[in-house]
């Protein structure tokens, strides 16, 4: 009798024992509503920055530097690199107007709006014509008109329209309008593009093609770099028809106030305004 008491004794022991262990593992409703949460990051239009992808290799526009100044801004991704340029300068009025401080990331340009509709930057301020269907456009910050570099002594140097350059080798950058309005031409030999217009201007040196599309307004900076280069400009009717009037900011399709917003700040920028700074960035660009 005495073994059978110790026995049950014991069970009894163990499976209070149990219970009490299950009563310690569960988790009360009022428990749960007291669990803090994850927290996560603010949605993009409170960030406090503006995140502007551009080439950083597209003067006057755009270049790059390696000292710095009280107008250019540090490259985020690339160590010891600041931007400057026109585009910069538009960036900066941008960013201080809307309160936010202005972050410039490098990227090639065939990779800009991939890297805008993934979240990598906010906005595109590179020159960029408003052609994409992929994301919104501002609208333009500066017009512009294409004309042609040739090399001294060319058989097209003195050329009035762009049906005089038939047959020629003609080259423009890849992904851009430079490229497309090239086959305006008839009969033209219409090059494989090239990544930037440094390329472009590379290939123009060494001969390798006839001519380059440009932005009439770069050329002043190309030609100071580049004494055997000869500008082609075209009067109305004779150059290139244009899918757009100028550069734009990008946007994503989402970010419809800031759109609104971008689009009033550029309204308050004249003129003159837009002017001396674009003649300051030809004469500031690398030569």
């Amino acid at each position: 009798m005495n073994l059978r008491r110790t026995i049950a004794a014991l069970l009894a022991a163990l499976m209070l024992l149990a219970l009490t262990a299950c009563g310690a593992g569960t988790t009360s409703p009022a428990q749960d509503a007291d669990t803090p949460t994850e927290e996560t990051d603010p949605p993009a239009a409170e960030s406090s920055q503006l995140r502007v992808g551009m080439e950083c290799a597209y003067a006057p526009s755009n270049w790059q530097e390696s000292a710095a100044t009280d107008t250019n801004v540090p490259v985020e991704n690339v160590a010891g690199a600041y931007a400057e340029g026109y585009d910069v300068q538009i960036a900066r009025i941008l960013a201080d107007r809307l309160g936010k401080e202005l972050v410039i990331v490098k990227l090639s340009w065939d990779g800009l709006i991939d890297a805008l509709n993934q979240g990598q930057i906010d906005a595109i301020i590179a020159g960029m014509m408003d052609t994409a269907e992929s994301i919104n456009f501002s609208d333009p910050y500066k017009e512009t008109i294409y004309s042609m570099m040739v090399l001294a002594g060319s058989k097209y140097e003195n050329a009035t329209s762009i049906q005089d350059f038939s047959g020629a080798a003609v080259l423009g950058q890849q992904g851009t309008a430079l490229d497309d309005v090239i086959d305006q031409i008839e009969g033209v030999d219409h090059l494989s593009p090239v990544g930037s217009v440094p390329d472009m201007i590379s290939r123009l040196q060494q001969g390798t093609c006839d001519a380059i599309v440009i932005n009439e307004e770069s050329a002043p900076g190309y030609l100071a770099s580049n004494p055997d280069f000869r500008l082609i400009t075209f009067s109305e009717g004779n150059g290139f028809t244009l899918p757009a009037k100028g550069s734009c900011v990008g946007l994503r399709k989402s970010d419809t106030e800031l759109l609104a917003q971008v689009n009033e700040i550029l309204a308050t920028i004249d003129s003159d305004a837009r002017t001396e700074m674009w003649n300051t960035a030809v004469a500031n660009q690398p030569k």
